[in-house]
């Protein structure tokens, strides 16, 4: 039998950079009265879902997401690997900037922090822990714009332009959650 490793994955709620236009990067920014609430109500929408765990990114805006959503009712994780892509000197830039910066930024790092690349491997690092640890259950991840384009890299077999010019938040397209399957044996 195929062991597979189902992943739901959810972005954090809206934050106050996020209201502001801003591009957050490792700032360890907190959500917004909007956040909090889409948090909350996040839980109603998930039609039943159920989780061995939810893994999160360290980042205060993640790990609020996730608490506000789950409270207790499922076991949490919080981890680094799963944190936005750092921006170094870029970190807090508005949207508009990065926007154009993102492009240049997938093999070279952004000054004084890293690059697309770099978050696509620590992301393969973590998957392939996560196949060890949970493979044949359904994890959630709460994270950030990059872990997510990372995934549709790695297990949608995207570039990195593909998975940026396919992002659902040039549409406004969200969702209560995005569904991915990770083959552990082809993965390890």
């Amino acid at each position: 039998m195929t062991a597979v490793l189902r992943i739901t994955y959810f972005v954090h709620g809206t934050t106050t950079d996020n209201e502001s236009g801003k591009a957050s990067g490792w700032n360890d920014v907190g959500l917004s009265a909007l956040g909090i609430t889409q948090s909350k109500d996040l839980f109603g929408q998930l039609k039943g879902k159920k989780f061995d765990v939810v893994i999160t990114s360290d980042l205060r805006r993640a790990v609020d997401s996730a608490k506000l959503t789950w409270g207790d009712s499922v076991p949490m994780i919080a981890d680094t690997r799963l944190r936005e892509c750092n921006y170094g000197d870029c970190n807090g830039i508005s949207d508009e900037v990065m926007s154009k910066k993102m492009q240049e930024c997938i093999e070279i790092p952004f000054p004084h922090g890293e690059s697309y690349n770099d978050v696509e491997q620590r992301m393969r690092v973590l998957l392939k822990e996560l196949c060890k640890k949970f493979s044949g259950k359904h994890v959630g991840f709460v994270a950030h714009r990059a872990p997510q384009l990372a995934l549709d890299v790695i297990l949608k077999g995207k570039s990195w332009q593909q998975a940026m010019r396919d992002d659902w938040r040039h549409t406004k397209s969200w969702k209560p959650g995005w569904e991915y399957e990770l083959v552990c044996e082809k993965f390890t």
